[in-house]
This record gives C-alpha cells, structure tokens and sequence, in this order.
C-alpha cells in the first residue's frame, strides 16, 4: 500500500505531503482545484513522460517521491533482486526528479533506475484505474487476462510459456535448417569447389604469422649475422668479453677472502652470473649457426605468402585462422547437405514433440477458462446488477484459435444492457457509464482473487448519482478490505464511505495561487460532505444530512 507522497515544485504545487492509511482513501475537491494534479505527479512517479512545463520554480527541480509498504510482495522483490536494485523487505521508495533543463532522474530504494524499470517496478505497487482505462474492456488481451485470473490459470500459463517456448525454439531450427540446406543446394557445386582450394593448400595454425617472420629473419640475414656476431664478441670470443671478466673478478675476490667477510658470498653470485651468460651466448651461438643466406628458401617463402594472400583477398579475410574457419564452415555445410534427410526428420520430429507438449497444456488452458466463462459471466451480472444494470447479458465467448503465446483461444466479452438484445462485444454496444460500471464490478472480483497493488480510482462515478452511487462506493468499500483504495470523487454517498478524507483546494497568496491539501478531522469531514450535497451555502439542514450520511456509513 502506498504510505506517503510527497510533491514539490510541481505545477501549482510548492509542496504536499499525504500520509494514506489503509481500507478507502477518499480525495475530494472542487472542480479545478487541483485533484488531477497529484493524480498526474503519482503517473509520473510511474515512469510518465517528464514535461518541463511542470516545474513550478525553473530555479529547483521539481521532486515526486513515495513510500509504499510491501511486506509479502515476494514478485517485487525476485524482480528488484534481478535486476540489481536494493530491497528492504517491508518498505520500498519510488523517487522521481524533474530538472528545469528538461532531464529526469529516477530512483527505486536510491538506486538510479531507468524509466523502465521504474514502470515495471510501478505496475507492482499502484493501479490506477481512470474513465481512459475503461477501454481496457475493449481490448481482448485484457478480456484473456482477467479470465485466466478467474479460472486460476498462473501456474499454468507458466507451464505452457515454457513449453510454447520450446517449440519456437524447434521451430526455428528446423525452418533454419531448411533455408540453410536449399541455399547450399544452390551453391553446393561452388561450394565443393571452394573447400577443395582450402583443403589443398594444407593450411596449419598460424603459418602466415610464422612465415612472415622467417621471411623478415633470411631477407636481413646480413644484418641479423652481424648483430649475433657482436653479442657473441662482448660476451666470449672478443678481447676482452663480458665472460672473461668476470672470471678475473671472481679470482681477485678469491684474494679478499681474509679483508671481506662476505668474498665467498659475493663470488658465488658473480659465478651464478657467468654461468648465465654463458648459456646466453650459447643460444645466440646456435641461433647464428642455424640463420643462413638461401635464397631458394625464401624464394619459396614468398611464394607461399603469395597464394595465402591470394586466398586471403578472394574470402575478404585477414588470417590463415580465419581462411581454415571458412573451410570448417563449407566443410559442416556440406556434411548437413549429404545428411539433410535425417537431420530434417530428427528436427521437425522434435519440433512435432513439442508442439503437441505444447497443445496439451493449452488444452488444459482452455478447458478451465471455458468452465470459469459461465461461472464469471454469472457473478459479473449479479456484482453490476445492483448499479443500475438491471437487465444485463453477460456471455464470455472461448473459441478455438491458432497457437500463440497465450494459448490456443479467443476470448471475447458480449454484453446486453436492454431486454431482448443480442449480446455484442462491449465497444459497440456499451455506453461510457456502462464500461465504467463494469470495470468496477470486475476489479471488485478480481481484488479478492489475486495480489492486486493498491488501487486509485479517479472519478469513476461520474455520471451516476442517487443509489447507484450509494452502491458503486459501497462496492469501492469492500474491494478496500482486501486491497488499499484511494478514490477521487465528487459525490458525497461515496466520500461518506472512506476510512480517511482528504480535501484539495487553493490557496491564493500575494504573488502565487497554490494547490494543498489537507487530511479532514470527523468535523471538517461534516462540512465537506454539507458543501458536496448543498453546494457553497451551507446552513444547518445541511450539515445535519451530512452528519446523519457520515454517522450511517462510518457504522
């Protein structure tokens, strides 16, 4: 449930702080005076477009931030885990800031979030359900949605995701497989042809790099004799070498044994170091009898370096490793060739397997949203019956379609309104007050039926009055025993009802006009009702209606 909402800087809003309590939350509030406002800071606090133009000061950036309670919201919290945001097992903080130069950020518990983690995490915790939401009842997918709700299908559809998943998987292997095979067929001749060239020329791991090296070592092998003739000069043929001197070091050390306590020490290390050096000049005296002037070597070096090149140039690559990948690529193309029979079968027999693994777990799908189709159109009617619906159809349509993701069903909401109508999908038969009230009734059901985050209602009632308001906050009520409701509204059978009342207002001071709000005591709670059932004159007949509507509905 939300706890708090704190607003700054936005709009005609310098700051406001709500602290919400749990069961109906009632916002009331003259036209204009600011209600969509906070509705419209809490769905950017969601992950809404940001709009400069709500920054109140262009010198500060506007806040909105919220805490919500969420012990037990164990989705929230594998998701939040997932994608590396902190979590605290009881409250969580949604945080968003708006600067003056158009930038936003957005925080969850104070880690930076991008705006759509911030919506997934939203959708978690706050439903808002406004008249634009009504079209939800249009839209089949959500028809789908509630009827799976209904019918218990969660674990199920998890099941089947997996399943449909595998086959895709199958699928696109096997459709994979197929196209791979036809174009090699078209280019099997070229292909052979190919493979042949690289097979040939017998390429090993790496030879362009060795070859290109000895080429550089037998094209200076002058200069390279040169080089390893004096390194073996100043290490042990010249006169003197760097061998031959330490060796006299070493015996006048020998000399100093008795001045010296530590001669013998030091004239080890010096024999350590010739030892060294002379197994250096050793590998440089077999690197200097192994590096010889032959043409003919390099004559051939070159002409090896030549047709990898060539090779090279006609695959547009830059390695012999690359060169030997392409082969083993033709060559695994051409093994699918020579076995494409069987490969298809094995694949498009798995994929079959999994289909009708698939199929199977969608049938069970269906079976139960048909059996919650009756069962749901019957407790629909009867919830809208009481709010002016007396002579309401429902008839939940499932009929078979292709595969999909969500099973292998249409599903379809008909509805009737008058006496001797044939029931029609809602869009083309329903009024605005009449989707109104039926979202209504179905977020009744369905918030005894599965973790619904809180819920706002805003004005969902209007163009109701009489009874069918008294019912319809009544029905706003009871869904508030099982989930936390916050509604907007101008009527005063439904702002009776709530568990706490907040009013918001202007206020205009010398130089700015300011939207507040403030949470009403059982006093100003009578005058609120008294002004929304007798309008700006308030006498004593009105407040005491208004007194006798709150007295009946508190108890």
């Amino acid at each position: 449930m939300i706890e708090t909402l704190h607003i700054s800087n936005y709009a005609l809003i310098d700051t406001i702080d709500i602290a919400f309590t749990s069961g109906l939350n009632v916002i009331t509030g003259e036209t204009g005076a600011g209600k969509s406002i906070i509705l419209g800071a809490l769905s950017m606090l969601m992950g809404g477009r940001a709009d400069t133009k709500v920054v109140r000061d262009p010198s500060r950036k506007s806040i909105i931030e919220a805490t919500f309670s969420v012990t037990g919201y164990d989705a929230l919290k594998n998701y939040c885990l997932e994608q590396e945001i902190e979590w605290d097992d009881t409250t969580c903080y949604l945080r968003r800031e708006i600067l003056p130069a158009g930038r936003s950020r957005a925080f969850i518990n104070d880690s930076p979030v991008n705006l759509e983690q911030l919506k997934a995490v939203a959708l978690f915790l706050v439903d808002i359900h406004s008249q634009h939401q009504n079209l939800l009842l249009v839209s089949p997918p959500y028809q789908m949605q509630i009827l799976d709700v209904m019918a218990g299908n969660e674990t199920r559809l998890e099941e089947y995701a997996a399943r449909f998943a595998a086959y895709r998987t199958a699928l696109k292997e096997y459709v994979a497989l197929r196209r791979d095979i036809d174009k090699t067929n078209e280019n099997e001749e070229f292909m052979r042809y190919q493979l042949e060239q690289l097979d040939s020329m017998n390429l090993t791991e790496g030879e362009d790099v060795d070859l290109e090296r000895e080429r550089d070592l037998l094209a200076n092998v002058t200069g390279v004799k040169n080089s390893l003739r004096l390194i073996m000069d100043n290490l042990l043929d010249g006169s003197p070498n760097a061998i031959s001197m330490i060796l006299e070091a070493e015996n006048e050390i020998d000399r100093l044994t008795d001045v010296i306590e530590e001669a013998d020490s030091l004239a080890g290390r010096l024999e350590s170091v010739r030892v060294e050096l002379r197994d250096i000049a050793d590998t440089f005296a077999d690197y200097d009898r192994n590096v010889n002037a032959d043409p003919m070597q390099l004559e051939e070096i070159e002409q090896r370096l030549m047709q990898i090149a060539t090779m090279k140039r006609r695959h547009n690559v830059e390695t012999v490793d690359d060169l030997m990948k392409i082969a083993d690529n033709i060559r695994g193309r051409l093994q699918k060739v020579d076995n494409a029979d069987q490969l298809l079968k094995e694949l498009e027999t798995k994929a079959k397997r999994a289909k009708a693994y698939a199929r199977e777990k969608a049938r069970e799908i269906s079976e139960a949203r048909k059996s919650a189709a009756t069962e749901f159109g019957d407790i629909l009617r009867d919830r809208a019956l009481p709010l002016g619906m007396d002579n309401l159809t429902v008839k939940i349509e499932v009929t078979p379609a292709d595969m999909t993701a969500t099973g292998m069903d249409n599903v379809e909401f008909l509805f009737a309104f008058n006496k001797n109508q044939t029931p029609l999908p809602v869009g083309k038969t329903a009024s605005g007050g009449e989707i109104s009230r039926l979202m209504l009734s179905i977020k009744s059901i369905v918030a005894s039926r599965m973790q619904l985050p809180s819920i706002i209602f805003d004005e969902v009632d209007t163009g109701v009055s009489g009874k069918v308001a008294d019912k319809m906050g009544a029905m706003m009520r009871d869904i508030s025993r099982n989930i936390q409701v916050i509604v907007i509204t101008h009527l005063p059978q439904v702002a009776a009802k709530g568990d706490s009342h907040f009013k918001v207002f202007k206020h205009d001071s010398d130089t700015t006009t300011n939207t507040c709000i403030l949470s009403l005591n059982p006093e100003e709670r009578i005058t609120e009702l008294a002004v929304m059932l007798g309008g700006s004159e308030i006498d004593r007949a009105a407040l005491d209606n208004a007194r006798s509507l709150l007295s009946k509905e508190q108890n």
